[in-house]
């Protein structure tokens, strides 16, 4: 709800978007107030003292909080404004004020007000303060106030009201990892695996030699190959699908150690339907909240389902790599899509460029991984000191992975072809044929031939014939690559041969 529209609460200032973000050299300042004192703050800031010392103590300009935690704070918030509201702590004239504050941040108006690095006290507490003082100043500014007054509303009395840092911050956590996994990470990799199922379906029954330590194994089929690797890519939305749930058990409500103090009966679970009905989850009130204080175990499964799909894509595109490579001295038998030149030196090189950024995408996810394995394991307590590195990692992780399978689907899968010529001539020159001949003539004996078309560079079909273990017709009856890669119930009139 845009401001101008609430009747009662005429804006008489500045609208937010025209509000800097106190970064400009001589811009008039403002004191503030907070427990420690007085600090001065960009006039033009609706952040206040709190975040003003965060500011000064914590100097990692690259690292900020991802915006998506500060949005799903800004929720929280508005919820907790209404939720406090009707059990009677809060007057509703400031609820309604803080909510429409909230909202606006919430929508992203307001995001250069947030300007807190990742790194900071582990609660998350200077963001949840930042939060607060950012509602705060704009829904006085709404109410006709300067900024920094505090009056009517508070940053702590009234839109922290009911809350503390330890609850609200890994609530904000889960919510914003919940957001990415089921409007990034899920659709995308849908979207990938009806790529990659649509490659199988359509090389169903081009035969192709199968490799194992990479050298020549038994004939499959390209559609096989693929119906792999589109398995593997269930397991990996099946395993990350699962985290969905764990991650709905929010602690909101525990307060600072899990026992509710300073929260109204019944607030925890008001917010877990006030914040499902506003985001669209079905949430659940974390029991004991003690355990989604200083446990981290939903965002370390969250980051393990998204190392897992990490790896079954680095399989994906490094066979891929390796079936491509050539065009004529390697293995040849993938045609990539030429989208850039592959060399400053060598015209006409194409390179398996959309592969190599995947790969050192799942690098990246697995270093991401590291660090929230780590940070998971420091929960002290009644609180987890390292929750802001916990959940960025899990979100950069999110939004690179979705973003590679995105490109990868676009400007690689849907793209690529077959070269049937290489597939059919190292089908027919291929010495594992002879695992067709073992049960007609003795893995020895069969062995044997391999040796022999091996040492002559002939085809094990000449050397086989001309040693007399088979007629022509018996050995093309038994050595059909086609039925090889089909042996349980292929339909012998589908061959080729």
């Amino acid at each position: 709800m845009d401001a101008s529209e609430a009747s009662d609460t005429p804006d008489l200032s500045p609208t937010a978007s025209s509000r800097g973000t106190g970064q400009d050299e001589g811009i008039a300042t403002r004191q503030e107030q907070d427990s420690l004192g007085s600090i001065d703050v960009p006039g033009d800031v609706y952040w206040g003292a709190s975040t003003a010392r965060a500011l000064a103590h914590f100097d990692y300009p690259d690292e900020r909080m991802p915006i998506a935690v500060v949005h799903q704070l800004a929720l929280l918030k508005a919820v907790a404004a209404t939720v406090n509201a009707q059990c009677g702590v809060l007057p509703a004239e400031l609820a309604h004020l803080i909510s429409l504050a909230a909202e606006e941040v919430r929508s992203g108006q307001l995001d250069d007000h947030f300007p807190l690095s990742v790194f900071q006290t582990g609660s998350g507490t200077h963001t949840n303060m930042n939060v607060n003082e950012v509602i705060a100043n704009r829904a006085n500014e709404l109410a006709g106030r300067p900024l920094g007054t505090r009056d009517p509303i508070h940053p702590n009395d009234h839109v922290n009201r009911s809350q503390s840092s330890n609850d609200a911050f890994p609530t904000a956590a889960n919510l914003a990892v919940l957001s990415a996994l089921t409007t990034e990470v899920l659709p995308a990799l849908d979207e990938l695996l009806a790529a990659v199922d649509r490659r199988s379906a359509a090389w169903n029954d081009v035969v192709k030699l199968g490799r194992t330590h990479l050298q020549d194994a038994v004939p499959m089929t390209v559609g096989q190959e693929w119906q792999g690797h589109a398995t593997r890519l269930r397991s990996g939305r099946v395993i990350t699908s699962g985290a969905i749930p764990v991650l709905a058990q929010v602690p909101i409500g525990g307060t600072a150690v899990g026992t509710g103090l300073n929260a109204p009966p019944g607030f925890a679970e008001a917010m877990v339907r006030g914040l499902g009905a506003a985001s669209g989850y079905d949430l659940a009130v974390c029991d004991p909240p003690m355990a989604g204080l200083a446990g981290a175990e939903a965002l370390l499964q969250a980051s393990g389902a998204l190392r897992h799909v990490a790896t079954v894509i680095f399989g994906l595109v490094n066979d891929i790599r390796w079936l491509a490579s050539g065009p004529r001295a390697g293995l040849g038998e993938l045609v990539l899509p030429s989208l850039e030149p592959g060399s400053s030196i060598m015209p006409g090189k194409v390179n398996p460029s959309q592969c190599e950024a995947a790969m050192m995408v799942v690098a990246q996810v697995l270093g991401n991984d590291a660090a929230v394995v780590f940070a998971a394991t420091q929960g002290n307590l009644q609180l987890n000191t390292m929750r802001p590195v916990l959940v960025t990692n899990v979100l950069r992780s999110s939004r690179l992975l979705a973003g590679s399978m995105r490109q990868l689907r676009t400007w690689l899968i849907d793209d690529l072809e077959l070269n049937t010529a290489t597939l059919e001539a190292q089908v027919e020159r291929s010495l594992m044929l002879a695992t067709a001949l073992t049960p007609e003539i003795g893995y020895d004996r069969a062995a044997a031939l391999t040796r022999s078309a091996h040492r002559s560079g002939r085809s094990l079909r000449e050397v086989a014939l001309e040693a007399g273990d088979l007629t022509p017709s018996r050995y093309d009856e038994i050595v059909d690559p086609f039925l090889m890669a089909r042996p349980h119930g292929a339909d012998p009139d589908a061959s080729p041969h």
